[in-house]
């Protein structure tokens, strides 16, 4: 388990929603990144220097400073487009390799390198910024039922990341509630929401939320 690539987004406009610029298109870079919490959602900052979001409402912040994305989900999704997408292409900070990213367990902790730790937050859900970016029709509906979003994780020990660094798994919760459950049932099965609240690492604004459903 390792990371391929370290991606670092460039600003660029935003035609497909109602922000003027976007930070989607990640590109990878050379050496090691320094990696920090981020503070809250509203300031558009994320974990890895250089890098931040425009989506101020909906990206950023502490329990979304890393995007992570398993190279061999985007190897998937070459096949089914009939496309190459470069490490990087779906917006994600770290391109991973050897890494069950969807099976994770939301509050599962990632050594990376010698000092980075990182908790797995949430899934990514997504958004017609996204949809836009790939300039593929129907693409929310297609991402969403493959259930392949990848994962969001918070800062719990901040360092600096860089390609080939190996991935420890330190930690794993007492639940079943993987990144895949949450996507399922924040999405296409409501029915699952019960089993995810359980998960005390998801943010607390989505645990609010699923509450709010259940009653």
């Amino acid at each position: 388990m390792k990371v391929l690539s370290v991606n670092v987004g460039r600003p660029r406009p935003n035609p497909w929603k109602g922000n003027e610029s976007t930070g989607i298109d990640k590109r990878p870079v050379d050496g090691p990144v320094a990696v920090t919490a981020p503070g809250p959602k509203g300031t558009g900052q994320v974990g890895l220097a250089g890098d931040r979001v425009y989506d101020v409402a909906h990206h950023g912040g502490a329990d979304q400073a890393v995007y992570a994305y398993a190279r061999e989900d985007l190897h998937h999704w070459e096949v089914e487009l009939g496309r190459t997408l470069a490490s990087g292409s779906f917006g994600e900070n770290l391109t991973t390799t050897g890494l069950d990213v969807n099976g994770a367990l939301i509050g599962e902790r990632w050594r990376i390198g010698t000092d980075l730790v990182l908790e797995v937050s949430c899934p990514r859900i997504p958004c017609g910024t996204f949809q836009g970016w790939l300039d593929e029709r129907g693409w929310i509906k297609r991402f969403t039922g493959a259930v392949r979003p990848g994962a969001y994780l918070r800062v719990i020990t901040p360092g600096s990341v860089a390609a080939g660094d190996p991935v420890e798994v330190v930690h794993r919760p007492d639940h079943d509630v993987t990144v895949a459950m949450v996507f399922r049932a924040t999405t296409l099965e409501p029915e699952l929401l019960p089993r995810v609240v359980v998960a005390d690492a998801l943010p607390e604004a989505d645990r609010a939320q699923i509450r709010r459903r259940l009653s």
